[in-house]
């Protein structure tokens, strides 16, 4: 049949299976608005308040549900708009499809109103792009988008669309939807003696990231921790893959994890990396992580094996599958003594004071955690609250802990909420943890929520300064407390109201539990001013470029 090249783009959307849509309107894509307009009954657009706030959705939809995420755009400003999402989105490994208009063929390159060279700025934040020439390759080209952004590591992929492209006509057959099928191969070079090295381990320590939550491997990784009795720890990108009172889980690992986990990383004689790419933030001093372990590197994506630690085996491969095929190799055993050193270490473990006269971080998260249920999605953007909400959230599951962990963007947590409560379609709560900081730079995306009646909670840590920033002054700069101090005097409670939501304040744990329970029966947005002191501080910490060794605890 004939379409044209706006039409085109709904059809291969539904034939992929998408249904839900974010983004903003604009001259360069609005050929493809109008085909949205005759194709409502079946595609959901949502209009955000912003941009990016749409490529954070489409980023929290995919993170929530498994699927990819789609944001839509116009040229010029809007397509920049969405690059800080797109980069959130590929230090995440987020499968998204990014679509964004442009000026007619016949324009690109004059500097033509609202043109931007999309293609050359988005190409080192996507897993690919595209530039879309000829009407006739408009279908293969979206079809191929989806295939790369969920095929192997997951990415974003961009797709530009000139003007005059998406007007053109053209014959359009329907395909399937494409397959993404997981890769599973016969055998994995190296495999016998990775199981060797495990077996024959005295001091084993797991460090698993976002390719275990990825891959869909909590159960694998599971079995194996269970089968050789091995202490593991994770990344923020795994959080909640394991349960945390789940044996031999010690918790998150690196500059703000556990002292424990840290401890043992400097002291095991194996340490098998499953799905993490050894950032920074988890080898602090790169020369020294693991200085006395053999390192074994399971991971679908060859290029991060050995990129920041030399490593001694690895097995490039989707994680779920290498470790369905390591399994039978590794044998049941135990590690008494690697236990009770383990166990020693943990009495040393950083544990937070209880006050309920005021509000301490620890004890608002626990009490989100206690009267939200085990099933609450939570999102966060980055900052004190970020490592907070990482450090004391326990009930969270695979896909309910969203948070920029690469890019560390803040800003992302209501765009990500917003897109979670579509992805899970208002099943279980949707908690939005923040700071005041990183509040300020999204928190026009509330006129979203509200347009669309999504309960999403807000809990606001308001210390009234920038929290990680001032913590890292007070400890390294002498307590210059440069730009730090914003002293801003947003009274939360009325702008939430203006938006047409419902905002409380709450001084100590007793008002905090009340507006809470108050929250959850709500349906619209909720924001909750916690104040909280601005000396609080994320502990433990490991300054960047230490070991265990220099681990501060107060």
């Amino acid at each position: 049949m004939l379409l044209n090249g706006s039409d085109i783009v709904s059809e291969v959307l539904l034939e992929q299976g998408v249904d839900t849509i974010f983004g903003y309107p604009g001259g360069g894509v609005l050929n493809i608005y109008d085909s949205f307009y005759k194709y409502r009954d079946r595609l959901h657009h949502v209009i955000t308040a912003h941009e990016q706030g749409a490529a954070h959705a489409a980023d929290g939809y995919a993170r929530a549900t498994g699927k990819t995420g789609v944001c839509i755009a116009t040229s010029g400003p809007g397509a920049t708009n969405l690059v800080t999402g797109l980069a959130t989105a590929y230090m995440d490994s987020v499968p998204m499809v990014a679509i964004t208009g442009n000026v007619g063929t016949g324009l690109i390159g004059r500097d033509a109103f609202q043109e931007v060279y999309i293609i050359g700025i988005s190409m080192p934040i996507t897993k690919h792009n595209f530039q879309v020439r000829r009407v006739e390759e408009l279908a293969d080209t979206l079809r191929e988008a989806f295939r790369l952004a969920h095929t192997g590591r997951f990415g974003p992929v961009l797709v530009d669309i000139p003007k005059d492209i998406s007007a053109a006509v053209t014959e359009f057959r329907h395909q399937p939807p494409v397959e993404t099928p997981r890769t599973v191969r016969e055998s994995y070079p190296g495999l016998e003696t990775v199981a060797e090295a495990i077996n024959g381990a005295k001091r084993p320590f797991i460090l698993y990231g976002g390719g275990v939550r990825l891959s869909e491997a909590g159960e694998e990784l599971r079995e194996l921790i269970r089968k050789a009795d091995i202490p593991a720890s994770y990344t923020l990108m795994a959080a909640g893959v394991l349960g945390y009172g789940e044996r031999n889980n010690m918790g998150l690992l690196g500059m703000h994890g556990c002292f424990s986990g840290n401890k043992a990383v400097d002291n095991c004689d194996l340490l098998i990396n499953i799905g993490s790419r050894f950032s920074d933030r988890v080898a602090l001093n790169m020369s020294k992580f693991a200085a006395n372990a053999k390192i074994v590197h399971i991971d679908i994506d060859p290029s991060e094996v050995g990129k920041n630690i030399r490593v001694d085996y690895s097995l490039i491969g989707d994680v779920k599958d290498v470790l369905t095929k390591l399994l039978p190799l590794v044998k049941e055993t135990t590690h008494p003594q690697w236990q009770l050193q383990i166990d020693a270490w943990r009495v040393r473990d950083y544990h937070p004071k209880d006050d309920a006269s005021v509000l301490k971080p620890h004890q608002v998260i626990g009490t989100i955690c206690e009267m939200a249920g085990p099933d609450a999605v939570y999102t966060t953007d980055v900052g004190q609250h970020q490592m907070w909400a990482a450090q004391y959230l326990h009930h969270t599951g695979p896909r309910n802990f969203l948070t920029s962990g690469g890019l560390g963007t803040m800003g992302y947590g209501y765009g990500a909420a917003i897109g979670a409560e579509f992805g899970i379609e208002g099943r279980h709560p949707v908690i939005h943890i923040t700071g005041d900081g990183s509040f300020h730079m999204n928190l026009n995306e509330a006129c979203t929520a509200v347009s669309y009646g999504l309960p999403i909670i807000s809990v606001i840590f308001n210390n009234r300064v920038l929290g990680m920033v001032r913590q890292w002054q007070t400890v390294f700069y002498g307590k210059r407390y440069s730009s730090s101090e914003p002293e801003r005097k947003t009274d939360y409670v009325k702008v939430i109201e203006g938006f047409g939501g419902t905002g409380y304040r709450v001084t100590d744990l007793n008002g905090f539990r009340e507006a809470f329970a108050k929250a959850l029966k709500a349906d619209c947005p909720v924001w909750i001013d916690c104040e909280i002191d601005r000396e609080e501080r994320v502990l433990p910490m490991i300054p960047a470029g230490c070991t265990s060794a220099d681990t501060i605890m107060d």
